[in-house]
């Protein structure tokens, strides 16, 4: 039985991180992470996303608490797979956790999680998450080994890392982009077929999202640095407004 259909609604999850990285620029509480998880759901978005890194870089623990208590959409956590992680997401619960790879020195998620090879580890991860009630996604490449991985590990969602088909769309690279585009059409495919839902994120914006909305098997996109950025001349809710109008378009 499938688990999506060309009529099924395309999610748009918001990622706040970046509001956070502007108010920790200066200090302070302004700009505040609530009140933008607050104009996303104002704006019609389906999900929250936070990224709760081990060094505080942007969302602090305080900002994840005071979320969850403020919106009533569901909360996707995104957090490395460490001992200290897994007692904060417990604690709090979310809808869903999402396990991404982390290095100190990146700027940003630079990769897929390496589920392959690490079987044991990762699920004995997942299992107390989803014994609490959180769903459970893992950051991947649209990769099949990974898939499979993540379907043994007992994943729930896996959320494909498009950074490279972003990479190539900006620079140009019309073959580069095709062959990723190509990738993450079977890696879907894949996943579907295993049991996993479907989602995908990292690098989106309004001219390079289409093509991987309009892969039938994706459920969600996360979209977070982009809207941020785009939000300082125009507003979130406009900016969260149009990229919903640029998803229903390439679902049409």
């Amino acid at each position: 039985m499938p688990l999506t259909s060309p009529d099924t609604p395309l999610r748009l999850g918001v990622n706040i991180d970046h509001v956070a990285t502007l108010r920790n620029a200066r200090g302070g509480r302004d700009p505040d992470p609530v009140r933008a998880a607050l104009l996303a759901q104002q704006a019609g978005a389906d999900g929250i996303t936070l990224h709760l890194r081990e060094d505080r870089r942007h969302i602090v623990d305080a900002d994840l608490a005071a979320v969850m208590a403020a919106v009533s959409l569901p909360i996707n956590l995104e957090l490395a797979a460490t001992a200290e992680m897994q007692r904060i997401a417990l604690a709090h619960k979310p809808h869903a956790v999402c396990i991404v790879p982390e290095r100190r020195e990146e700027r940003t998620t630079e990769g897929g999680l390496e589920v392959a090879g690490d079987d044991n580890r990762l699920r004995d991860f997942i299992g107390p998450l989803r014994a609490s009630g959180s769903r459970v996604s893992l950051f991947i490449a649209p990769d099949e080994a990974q898939v499979e991985a993540a379907a043994r590990v007992g994943a729930q969602v896996v959320e494909f890392h498009v950074g490279a088909y972003c990479e190539y769309y900006a620079e140009g690279n019309d073959a580069a982009r095709e062959a990723e585009l190509r990738k993450l059409f079977v890696a879907a495919a894949l996943a579907q077929e295993l049991g996993l839902e479907v989602h995908a994120g990292h690098g989106l914006n309004y001219e390079n999202v289409g093509p991987i909305a309009a892969i039938p098997e994706v459920v969600e996109l996360n979209i977070g640095h982009f809207m941020v950025g785009e939000a300082v001349f125009v507003g979130l809710e406009a900016v969260i407004r149009e990229m919903r109008r640029q998803m229903n378009l390439a679902r049409m």
